[in-house]
């Protein structure tokens, strides 16, 4: 194990890789809950997604761990399950048919990590960009989570949204959960959303809105190739199928650097075995939607684990070996996903996570902060992060040429700012 994980080589022992990998589990586990219930509301099966999200991530994390041997954690990621429920429910489609999207976008991200396309491509792309589609999917999450906690409801005659009844239980457990995990966050608790569901679900039990009906069982039969492919082309899913491409390459992307330089990986501004770790985030991504999943992505979270020390894959195999064994706890998951109130504080306060790279936007300069900023409007608003990152690639190109910098847009943004014109234009529905 020494010699396989290069343990001394990385100044680090078994001991403190156990330890990283039991801290960044626990920080990110909130996922086996919140998946479920997100998923949910597509329709898509508990049971399936319980399992879907284990195997995705457990298949992605020991990968992370054989292949490219980082202390790096990969799951369902938070923002995209979201929009795979909108395109289900906006559009009237089987879940089938999306999770069909899920696997082609997965296949294109496998082959493109073979090739140089990937880092052209994020490289054409300018960061104004990247961080409003992440700053975007943030207050989209975020808004789902307090129409889950019963906060903002639907204004009716009134409005488009307004207050909810923050008498009602369901409200009042949510906003008990937000401030008790509010609390556990500002005073730097390690897993603190983790506890955060914990703590709110014994509340719950307490006030007669959880019941439990065992807590240990084998797993779940898992459901194995629930898809519709050919729904894809005969639906026109091409802007969903390149959402779920582009957010993956750009999460996983932004995720793998911000964890390397914390644990001080990169060389010369580059970081050794890329292509393996995101070949493992590839195939997460296609596995798990064959099994019912929404796409993967290297979690932020892992940094958690590098600032306990982990340093080698040996992190990561450890999160992959707790990861398969919360797989025997699915009573006691799906009855707390059960219940949204429980799991919808993770989501608002995962949101505020994911605006940290607006200050990074450069507001002074209206060629760079428009496209940002209309991304960041009209995903919560659409609902859909394909019309965001549409917006945006649309807008960004058109005001650098008006503004006499055209030279400094990449080809491909002009491509692409074309080819999401005539999409929103000619083909709107998806």
């Amino acid at each position: 194990m020494n010699r396989f994980f290069k343990l001394q080589e990385n100044q680090t022992t078994i001991k403190t890789e156990i330890n990283a990998g039991i801290t960044t589990f626990l920080t990110m586990v909130y996922i086996i809950f919140v998946n479920p219930v997100i998923l949910g509301n597509a329709g898509v099966p508990s049971g399936q997604v319980f399992m879907a999200t284990i195997i995705s991530a457990l298949v992605g994390t020991l990968l992370m761990a054989l292949l490219a041997n980082y202390p790096i954690a990969i799951a369902p990621g938070m923002g995209l399950n979201a929009y795979f429920v909108t395109v289900v429910t906006k559009y009237g489609l089987s879940y089938s048919i999306v999770f069909g999207a899920v696997f082609i976008a997965g296949v294109i991200f496998l082959l493109l990590s073979f090739t140089r396309l990937r880092e052209k491509l994020i490289e054409a792309i300018p960061n104004s960009l990247k961080f409003g589609i992440t700053s975007g999917i943030g207050l989209f999450i975020a808004f789902l989570g307090l129409q889950f906690s019963g906060i903002i409801v639907d204004g009716g005659e009134a409005g488009l949204l307004t207050l909810g009844d923050l008498q009602a239980p369901n409200t009042l457990l949510s906003i008990a959960g937000l401030f008790i995990t509010l609390i556990l966050m500002a005073r730097n608790v390690k897993g603190a959303l983790f506890y955060g569901i914990v703590i709110t679900a014994i509340i719950a039990f307490f006030t007669g809105q959880l019941t439990f009906n065992g807590v240990v069982s084998m797993p779940p039969a898992p459901v194995f190739f629930e898809m519709d492919i050919a729904g894809v082309f005969t639906e026109g899913l091409y802007a969903v199928v390149f959402a779920f491409l582009l957010v993956t390459i750009f999460d996983t992307t932004g995720t793998l650097v911000g964890v390397a330089e914390q644990a001080g990986f990169m060389k010369d501004g580059k970081l050794p075995k890329a292509k393996s770790a995101l070949m493992a985030d590839a195939i997460a991504t296609t596995v798990g939607s064959t099994f019912g999943s929404s796409p993967s992505t290297a979690y932020v979270e892992s940094t958690s684990g590098v600032a306990a020390g982990g340093r080698t894959g040996l992190t990561s195999l450890v999160i992959a070996g707790l990861f398969f064994l919360s797989m025997f706890f699915s009573p006691f998951i799906q009855a707390i996903s059960g219940v949204s109130a429980i799991t919808a504080p993770v989501l608002i306060i995962v949101g505020c996570f994911m605006m940290e790279g607006l200050s990074r936007v450069d507001w002074k300069s209206f060629d760079e902060a428009f496209p940002s900023f209309i991304i960041i409007l009209t995903m919560p608003l659409t609902s859909s992060i394909a019309t965001g990152i549409a917006m945006g690639f649309i807008t960004y190109p058109l005001l650098k040429v008006v503004s006499g910098k055209g030279k400094e847009v990449s080809w491909l943004l002009y491509l692409f700012g074309i080819l999401f014109a005539i999409q929103l234009v000619f083909f709107p529905a998806h």
